[in-house]
């Protein structure tokens, strides 16, 4: 079988599987929300007690009364019909709407935490690699353990008090300045709609804003970078082909960059993929920690309000976004290296 026709097979495989890992985190999702403590009638009538009478009305008209097997199957319904349901707890806003309007916020959240990671990531492994058993290994190693083990949500704020409370260098929360009007709405990243309305004061803010939040998820993320282009770039400054380049005279710079540096980022390409799909999904702490008003903020609210569709909603939003990056990762991987099989 041809590489081409093996690679086709695999795609239709995963894309067969695709709706079954999505239908496995829907059931999940739907379960573990419901077996968790908590009503989210007492959430919506704010906690006063109220009689029973009124909350059985208000379970009746929610559909929270009817058998749990009734309301999988109603749920399963509206999402093949591409209706993910109405928030309990927003005034009954669409949960689809819910999305789009905060989505943004973590898309950009999200793009400018990668862009750190891979950044400091990459330069750190590089370096850690290209100057093997001396203080700059040790040095990559160290910081490749510690933006592992430290916890997100501390180092957020530890920035937060150094950065914004102690030196006043950044503000410590939101996303844009309340004395100024934000960007009109083009894409919803106010980065972007800054400088697509020309609007460099604008822009400013928004990466002022942007700072903190997008270092602290980028610099932590970076350690996983680091740890892969290190690896991958001493193995591959050992291959044949790089000392026969050091054979014919090629100075270790271009050796490291023209040679071993692009092979040695195959895999980056995989975990970029995944990571930055992940870090849509995960940027919850952050976003918590900085009062960022993006998905995974809304997410953590919801949970908290026992808000159940708009929990599933989201849930499945995330979801598919990773098996979707996860497919097109290993399509690219296997037109980038030819030495992939399926």
């Amino acid at each position: 079988m041809s590489r081409s026709r093996a690679l086709q097979y695999y795609v239709i495989a995963r894309l067969l599987l695709a709706p079954l890992m999505l239908w496995t985190i829907v059931t999940v999702v739907f379960l573990l929300l419901r077996a968790t403590p908590g009503d989210p009638v007492d959430v919506i009538l704010g906690g006063r007690g109220a009689p029973d009478s009124v909350k059985e009305e208000y379970r009746q008209r929610l559909g929270l009364a009817d058998p749990l097997w009734l309301q999988y199957i109603r749920y399963l319904a509206s999402l093949l019909s591409f209706n993910l349901g109405t928030s309990l707890t927003s005034q009954g806003q669409d949960v689809v709407e819910i999305i789009q309007d905060h989505f943004p916020a973590t898309l950009e959240l999200a793009t400018f935490g990668m862009a750190v990671a891979l950044i400091v990531g990459v330069t750190f492994g590089a370096i850690s690699a290209s100057k093997p058993n001396t203080i700059f290994d040790v040095s990559g190693r160290l910081f490749g353990i510690i933006t592992y083990a430290i916890p997100l949500f501390w180092f957020g704020m530890i920035l937060q008090l150094v950065f914004a409370v102690q030196l006043g260098w950044f503000p410590p929360n939101g996303r844009f300045s309340l004395s100024y009007s934000p960007p009109p709405t083009i894409t919803g990243l106010y980065t972007i709609d800054s400088i697509l309305n020309g609007n460099i004061e604008q822009l400013l803010i928004s990466l002022h804003y942007l700072a903190l939040p997008c270092l602290t998820l980028g610099f932590l993320i970076s350690g996983i970078f680091e740890r892969i282009v290190r690896v991958n770039l001493r193995q591959t400054l050992k291959a044949d082909y790089v000392e026969a380049a050091r054979a014919r005279g090629i100075s270790e710079r271009k050796i490291l960059i023209s040679h071993a540096f692009k092979n040695a980022l195959i895999p980056v390409i995989t975990v970029l993929g995944l990571t930055f799909a992940s870090m849509l999904g995960g940027a919850v702490l952050t976003e918590v920690t900085f009062s960022w008003p993006g998905l995974g903020n809304r997410l953590y609210l919801a949970i908290a309000d026992r808000d159940y569709p708009t929990v599933q909603g989201i849930m499945v939003f995330f979801a598919t976004i990773v098996v979707v990056v996860s497919i097109l990762i290993d399509i690219v991987n296997a037109y980038i290296d030819p030495r992939i099989r399926y």
